[in-house]
């Protein structure tokens, strides 16, 4: 089997030079780069990774922890975090908490994060002083999606911002009776996104002089199925709203769903606005304010890439990704 030796003496280059032309890395010229490439795949060179690991205490993963792996926000960051960290040659290894706070304690508690990766992402979650002790005496570094601390770098939309252009449209629109899908205050893993746009939402009615009613603010577990049921309890009030603001597609269409069951037009008889411009947003047609979800995800990985000196592309350590509201069928003035 061809060693790393192997290859630096056909090429007449140090070992380093090899490592760094075949990962792609700077400071290797070109016409160097060539060569390496050429005489690997003419010698059947392949990479030992766990050799590579012993020579520079590096594992070449890193750990991504996520509240819910099975929400499609998160999976599509992951999936643009994955992408970055392929091309530079990083595995990713996925911890999802399933919503169990146990698990949450268990992983943050144990250092098992930063004894098996070089470096850590956290989506979606706030961490809390104790977890931010624990990761930061891992010695490794940590990008945060959707949250910020003090001296790591982090990856976010303004979500309050993004809920009340949302609602702001339907004020415009001349609704006043405007109704919240989101999620839990008491999320047992504290996922920060629905507090911020559930704030949004309020101060957006306020500084209009429409004050929030909370029969109209309705939990919907950031999935269709949560929106539907959502829907259907809204629906079902004595006066209930001309329009919906929900936190996310999802339960947006979840929203859709329970007015066509009670036969309700829309927008004739309900406007709903949903957040992210799901891929399915426009099959429905739906009003919406995008992010830029998968970019969240390569924006994040680029970040802790190069803290790891693995690139030297200069990326802010703190990126506020824009939103844009995208209108579509589902919002109009109220009957």
């Amino acid at each position: 089997m061809t060693s790393i030796d192997d290859l630096a003496r056909e090429v007449g280059v140090s070992t380093a030079t090899v490592s760094r032309a075949l990962r792609g890395l700077p400071r290797v010229s070109e016409q160097t780069r060539q060569r390496v490439v050429e005489a690997a795949v003419r010698l059947g060179y392949v990479p030992s990774a766990s050799a590579s690991g012993l020579a520079t205490g590096r594992t070449r993963t890193v750990a991504v922890v996520v509240p819910f792996v099975t929400r499609w926000f998160f999976a599509t960051v992951v999936h643009g975090a994955e992408q970055v960290l392929r091309e530079r040659g990083y595995d990713l290894l996925l911890y999802n908490l399933a919503g169990d706070p146990a698990a949450r304690q268990r992983l943050f508690g144990t250092g098992l994060l930063t004894k098996r990766a070089d470096a850590v992402l956290v989506l979606g979650l706030a961490p809390t002083a104790e977890e931010v002790r624990q990761l930061r005496s891992g010695g490794r570094p940590v990008g945060l999606v959707g949250a910020s601390v003090d001296g790591w770098p982090s990856v976010q939309i303004d979500d309050h911002a993004a809920a009340r252009s949302a609602v702001e449209h339907l004020l415009a629109l001349g609704h006043r009776r405007i109704a919240y899908v989101g999620g839990l205050d008491d999320s047992p893993v504290d996922v920060v996104v629905p507090t911020a746009r559930r704030d949004g939402y309020r101060a957006a009615l306020l500084d209009a002089g429409v004050e929030p009613d909370p029969a109209y603010e309705v939990e919907g577990r950031f999935t269709m199925a949560g929106g539907l049921a959502a829907g259907r309890r809204l629906l079902d009030l004595p006066e209930g709203p001309t329009a919906v603001f929900a936190a996310s597609d999802e339960m947006a269409i979840g929203v859709l769903r329970a007015a066509r069951e009670a036969g309700r037009s829309v927008p004739g008889d309900l406007s709903v606005i949903g957040v992210d411009d799901h891929e399915t947003a426009l099959f429905f047609d739906l009003s919406t304010v995008r992010q830029r979800v998968d970019e969240q995800g390569r924006t994040s990985a680029r970040q802790v890439l190069a803290l790891l000196g693995e690139t030297d592309e200069l990326v802010p350590e703190r990126v506020v990704l824009p939103t844009e509201l995208v209108l579509r069928s589902t919002t109009a003035p109220p009957a």
